[in-house]
């Protein structure tokens, strides 16, 4: 009777323990199920790291555990303590982070997991320097478990950690949990970490776009000719500052050659421009003449870089062309001053002798030829102040003007005799001057003076000089006549200065010189569009 009885008590002792093994079992599944399904859908790495550890530790019957994540310094020694459980931080802190010894290997290479009874038992515990074995003050451990956190590619995350100050506390069935915490634990981190670079992509590409429109918008708006070209010399891009340069518009240059804008005569810069970009060189502030649409001829200063793909393979050019046509021209006006001054330094005595022998001829005492001479000094003084307010006025882009007569009368005054009438002008008081014609009619019309006062009229006491002005529909007629000068045997062959300063007033204002050199004196025919002279 006592057997059967005992037998009982023994089956349903048993059968208890059977059933409270099951529910064990159902409550850890279920709580697998929750961390799989809670850990799947958090994209936060550290949220996911921290859930991991919190569960494993628990579902393992661990005291505490700890997940460290796999990055090595170049001993292959370091590793960072990502979270922890059941234990803090500051108790890892006084010991330091785990060294790449025998016991920790297995875990950080993902080759195993390790699971003891009693680690001190372990044959590849306190086989490493400097400790031995466990630090001073480190959290009691006997009881292991650590199991590799392996991502899908094979990549060794990191490694989840357990310990209990009791032996033989982890079991096969809490390894096993654990190990299938570990690669759902893995599969989230990959997807946090894929979702997080997601992100930092998408915010890289937010700013090269945010780059790459302002960069866009600073092309378009810039004044200078902005375009790029393949290593064929063919046009790319072709900005608003290019169409104002060139007269094209961006239909008609894109996909034809750089080439259409080469005068003929220098089309031999391209190749050796393509062959410089070949070779990784950036062409600074080169100087040339580029040809417009309608033809006409820019002269620009160039700068040219070589672009590069993302492998940083050379792939084109890009191309800043800069309108120098004014400077060019300022260039030339400021030569051309300055010759003509170094022509005037050079007439200063000759002018000064013809206006003290002109005066020596009617003055009857020193008194009246000081005074003659001084007179006529203050009146070339008085052309010059004339002239100089006109080409201030004409820099300083303010309108100036005075009329054709005014300017011929403030020119001739220092050769006016108050004895006789040796210079008659008539007409040319409705004739405008503007003050961008203004200074090199006036240098011209000082050209005719001087002459006349060295060779022609004005270098003999009888010689005479009648100007005659009209204005014919849109044109202005000057006719400046000599006579009674020195006979003339024949024309000059050469002109020297004044050839070369009536060349650029020709060219300025569209005009016409004839001369007609005749035995009694010169005649002088000025013919030139009346919007010229008057702008």
């Amino acid at each position: 009777m006592e057997t059967v009885e005992l037998r009982q008590a023994s089956k349903v002792s048993e059968d208890a323990a059977t059933l409270f093994a099951l529910r064990l079992q159902t409550r850890r599944l279920q709580m697998l199920n929750h961390i799989a399904k809670a850990i799947a859908s958090d994209l936060d790495l550290e949220r996911v790291v921290q859930t991991v550890t919190d569960a494993a530790t628990e579902i393992a019957g661990a005291k505490f555990g700890a997940f460290f994540y796999n990055v090595t310094n170049a001993a292959g020694e370091s590793y960072v303590l990502y979270s922890l459980s059941g234990a803090s931080r500051e108790s890892f802190e006084k010991m330091g982070l785990p060294r790449n010894t025998a016991v920790f290997a297995p875990t950080f290479s993902g080759t195993a997991t390790i699971r003891s009874d009693d680690i001190r038992a372990d044959p590849r515990y306190g086989q490493n320097a400097p400790h031995f074995g466990m630090p001073a003050g480190h959290l009691p451990v006997v009881s292991y478990l650590a199991v590799p956190v392996v991502s899908r590619s094979g990549e060794v995350l990191g490694g989840l950690f357990f310990g209990h100050d009791e032996a033989g506390v982890f079991t096969p069935e809490s390894q096993e949990l654990v190990e299938s915490i570990a690669s759902h634990a893995a599969t989230a981190i990959d997807n946090a970490r894929l979702i997080k670079a997601a992100r930092e992509d998408i915010v890289t590409h937010q700013r090269a776009q945010e780059s790459a429109s302002w960069l866009a918008a600073i092309v378009e708006s810039s004044d200078d000719a902005i375009l790029s070209k393949d290593l064929n010399g063919v046009i790319t891009s072709w900005n608003n500052g290019a169409e104002r340069l060139f007269g094209y518009i961006r239909d008609e240059v894109i996909g034809k050659p750089v080439s259409i804008l080469i005068p003929e005569d220098r089309q031999d810069e391209e190749p050796r421009i393509l062959e410089r970009i070949r070779r990784g060189e950036r062409i600074e502030h080169y100087e040339t003449i580029r040809r417009h649409k309608d033809g006409s001829l820019i002269d620009i200063s160039l700068s040219v870089s070589p672009v590069r793909n993302a492998e940083g393979a050379i792939i084109g050019a890009s191309k800043i062309a800069r309108d120098i046509t004014g400077r060019k021209r300022a260039e030339e006006q400021r030569s051309l001053l300055m010759r003509e001054m170094n022509h005037r330094i050079k007439n200063l005595f000759t002018l000064a002798t013809g206006v003290v022998t002109l005066s020596a001829r009617t003055a009857e005492t020193p008194a009246a030829l000081a005074a003659a001479i001084r007179e006529r000094l203050m009146a070339l003084a008085r052309t010059h102040d004339l002239i100089l307010p006109q080409l201030a006025a004409a820099d300083a882009g303010v309108a100036a003007a005075t009329t054709l007569t005014a300017l011929l009368k403030s020119i001739l005054l220092p050769y006016q005799d108050k004895a006789t009438e040796r210079m008659r002008i008539s007409g040319g008081d409705d004739i405008i001057v503007g003050a961008r014609s203004l200074a090199n009619l006036a240098l011209l019309l000082h050209e005719f003076a001087t002459n006349a006062a060295k060779y022609g009229a004005l270098s003999v006491a009888e010689g005479q000089i009648t100007i005659e002005i009209d204005r014919r529909g849109d044109e202005v007629e000057l006719i400046w006549t000599e006579r009674n000068g020195p006979a003339i045997a024949a024309a000059p062959e050469t002109l020297g200065f004044g050839s070369r300063l009536e060349r650029g007033v020709q060219s300025q204002l569209g005009a016409r010189i004839e001369r007609d050199w005749q035995a009694d004196g010169l005649v002088i025919r000025f013919t030139a569009p009346y919007v010229a002279l008057a702008s």
